[in-house]
């Protein structure tokens, strides 16, 4: 049975602030837990100034504690900012409080010059991103054996599971790295909506090397999706959210998710027009039946085990109608 799990960006509505959004998230979350859902992820976005999820860590720690039983993680930590030990700590934390229960997704997503400067300006020593990943497992599974840089350091807090490790990725490069650690792969089709994925993922389930953490491949496919009750309400909602992923590639976004009424009212120019064009190759528009079937289309042809969507839209009441309608076209 296909798993459905949701990825929320905490988007600031148009007349909200960050911790409305904050709270609408919780509320999605709690929601989401209530009907059935696999998983609840949070984002790591810096200088986007229209979402309020800026630390999955800290965010998972509330919604761990404010749900019972849904799995929550990260979509997720950008690895090359920090220190596999600082990550693995604050995860084994996350995993002691709520065990079995804490997802670590993580990526290397290129942000903004400035933010990468902040991030990093007291480092001295470069470690490559697979060595990354192969600390975060040293540091989950207790291992002092095998040699390494830091062989007798050990990441407290000491746990008896270990959390979910997921790499993020929209390529060929991201799958080889986590067949070879023996990690699950989330491909980004939001991102890059292309049959390279196909072959990215057919690879990794060839290639997948069992670890301490993962005997067998698992693969999760993440989409953006836009659901109403019908196809004309969809369409509508999509326009707001075609404009702000339009703000956000320009050089002055405003600081919120554009309404309904204020992208019906702005409209699009023609160059606009080509960019939405083009970005819609990365969503699913539609009511619950439509999208429903896109997403099994999708599975199938990535051969996914489980579908996260990303309902990044405009109106907390519209967020939650989605995830509802998702919930019961799929008979969750």
């Amino acid at each position: 049975m296909l798993a459905l799990n949701i990825l929320d960006y905490s988007p600031i509505d148009e007349g909200a602030t960050a911790r409305e959004a904050l709270l609408q998230t919780t509320q999605l979350a709690q929601r989401a837990e209530a009907l059935g859902y696999h998983r609840f992820w949070v984002a790591e976005h810096h200088q986007v100034f229209s979402v309020a999820g800026s630390t999955p860590e800290m965010l998972m720690m509330h919604l761990a504690t404010s749900t019972k039983t849904i799995r929550i993680g990260s979509g997720g930590v950008m690895l090359p900012h920090y220190s596999p030990y600082k990550v693995a700590e604050n995860f084994r934390m996350l995993e002691a409080l709520h065990p079995n229960r804490i997802d670590l997704g993580i990526g290397r997503s290129r942000s903004y010059r400035i933010v990468n400067q902040a991030l990093n300006e007291s480092k001295g020593i470069k470690v490559s991103y697979e060595q990354q990943i192969q600390d975060l497992q040293k540091y989950f599974t207790d291992d002092k054996t095998t040699e390494h840089r830091f062989q007798e350091l050990i990441a407290t807090p000491i746990t008896e599971t270990a959390p979910e490790l997921w790499l993020l990725g929209t390529g060929g490069e991201s799958a080889e790295i986590a067949a070879a650690n023996g990690m699950a792969f989330s491909y980004a089709h939001f991102a890059k909506p292309s049959i390279a994925g196909v072959e990215a993922i057919d690879s990794y389930r060839k290639q997948f090397q069992p670890s301490k953490l993962m005997d067998k491949p698992k693969v999760m496919v993440a989409v953006f999706a836009v659901v109403t009750e019908t196809a004309e309400q969809a369409e509508e909602i999509a326009k707001a959210f075609d404009l702000w992923l339009l703000f956000i590639e320009s050089a002055t976004p405003p600081p919120y998710y554009p309404s309904i009424e204020t992208a019906e009212k702005r409209g699009f120019s023609a160059s606009e027009q080509e960019k939405v064009k083009h970005n819609r190759r990365r969503m699913i528009v539609g009511d619950a039946e439509y999208v429903k079937a896109e997403i099994e289309k999708i599975a199938a042809r990535f051969k996914a085990d489980e579908i996260t969507i990303i309902p990044s839209i405009s109106g907390a009441d519209n967020r939650m109608k989605e995830i509802e309608l998702l919930a019961k076209a799929f008979n969750l």
